[in-house]
């Protein structure tokens, strides 16, 4: 009967938060809503997309418009003869139209490409924001479940000892055990109850993580199926995704097309030399009333004048103070600083694929030695309790054999998602980890 009742309450225990509850690929899309680390990333992609329409406006044509109009006073006297003084008014209105059109300004040219892989940089660190995203919510996602697991299973134990140190008193009342006995299911029991409150503590503040990610406190989150497979790396060679994250790593073709841009800045700091070119043309008009010198009781006719230009606009530069040549050397040290955050990219990218991997193979390993002793702790924990009945073991015995148990739950729970994550970790550092992922992680939840 007893044992019965501790089924049920570890049953209970686990499946608490699975039964309902948000999965993993519904916590995602919350989170792609309300994260304001990702939202920072979308806002900047949107701002970096505007290079494109920036650098085409240096290849087109600029029109300026501009209009006056003055009301003057005109003042005349002269000293020898006051009667030659005169007083004017009169008013003035002009406008004029200007356009300028490139023909022949490379710097613009490089300009308007730098802004294309500016776009590119853009599309590729929203990309990362994106991969950042998958595994921090998964991450998230499965410490919630690994403080739910603790929880539970310091529930459980709990009740277990509590069990126990019901029979320890009991053996001792009838002679059958010592005192000894009750002390420790009683130290056992305060310890329990004190883990209890810590993994409490624990899961509550992990639920906050989630929440400050995706902006809810979700009731329950569906957890791992007991029997769940998790499938190995493919292709298994750590080697093929070492290649693929040295080439196809966001972070790695982010610094590729630093370098481009680099490489581009000091093609444009030399243009600096060239002579440039351009079709310039003008329309305007100009328009005087006519003046009334008050003096002489006479008038001066108004008049208008119009004016239309068109040209080629040729300037040759020739001395700049040594600006220009220094901009041109400091682009070239900026592009091998480029190249060598490239190499330092891929070397990131190799040793992150490599401990992904490596923690995928490693974690399934655990995996299946935690199941193996999952079975024997159960094994060993009914065998301490049986020889506890019979006299042939002591109330410590069954304790620790207790413990081990949970112990042994408990970390395979954590190797399992661990595992999970470490499979996640490996496709961004390949640069393939996308939704499917976690569509396909999503499918292992009850």
């Amino acid at each position: 009967m007893k044992k019965k009742a501790l089924s049920l309450v570890v049953a209970a225990g686990f499946a608490a938060g699975t039964a309902w509850g948000a999965d993993l690929v519904s916590v995602y899309r919350d989170a792609v809503a309300y994260d304001a680390q990702f939202a920072a990333a979308r806002a900047s992609l949107e701002a970096g997309r505007e290079k494109l329409p920036q650098g085409r406006a240096g290849l087109l044509p600029t029109v300026g418009l501009s209009a006056n109009t003055n009301w003057n006073k005109y003042d005349y006297h002269r000293r020898s003869d006051p009667a030659v003084d005169a007083a004017y008014k009169y008013n003035t209105n002009a406008w004029s139209v200007s356009l300028s059109q490139p023909l022949f300004r490379w710097q613009n040219w490089v300009g308007y490409n730098q802004a294309e892989i500016s776009v590119a940089q853009a599309e590729a660190q929203f990309g990362i924001a994106r991969q950042d995203l998958m595994v921090r919510v998964a991450q998230a996602y499965f410490d919630v479940l690994l403080a739910q697991e603790a929880l539970a299973t310091t529930k459980a134990q709990k009740v277990a000892i509590a069990e126990q140190l019901e029979s320890a008193k009991r053996n001792f009342e009838v002679g059958t055990a010592t005192i000894t006995d009750t002390h420790e299911a009683q130290a056992r029991h305060d310890l329990a109850e004190a883990q209890e409150l810590a993994a409490e503590n624990d899961l509550l503040v992990k639920r906050q993580t989630l929440r400050a990610i995706i902006g809810k406190e979700e009731a329950g989150l569906k957890n791992l199926r007991s029997g769940a497979v998790i499938a190995a790396p493919q292709p298994a060679d750590i080697n093929k995704w070492v290649e693929s994250a040295e080439s196809a790593n966001l972070t790695v073709q982010t610094a590729q097309l630093g370098l481009e841009m680099a490489t581009k800045e000091v093609e444009k700091q030399r243009a600096g030399h060239y002579p440039t070119l351009d079709v310039v043309a003008s329309r305007g008009r100009n328009s005087q009333t006519s003046g009334y010198n008050v003096f002489a009781n006479a008038g001066t006719p108004g008049s208008d004048t119009s004016s239309n230009s068109i040209g080629l606009q040729l300037s040759i530069p020739i001395f700049s103070g040594g600006a220009t040549v220094s901009k041109d050397r400091e682009a070239v040290a900026l592009r091998e600083k480029s190249l060598a955050d490239l190499e330092n990219a891929r070397r990131t990218a190799a040793l992150q694929a490599r401990q992904a991997y490596l923690g995928v193979t490693s974690g399934l390993s655990q995996v299946r030695a935690y199941e193996a002793a999952l079975t024997s702790s159960k094994s060993a924990l009914e065998s301490n309790k049986l020889g506890y009945e019979v006299g042939v073991r002591i109330n410590i015995d069954v304790l620790n054999a207790q413990s081990q148990l949970y112990d042994t739950r408990q970390k395979l729970a954590k190797a399992r998602l661990d595992t999970l994550i470490a499979q996640l970790k490996l496709k961004a550092s390949a640069g393939s980890l996308s939704e499917d992922d976690l569509a396909a992680i999503n499918a292992l939840l009850e």
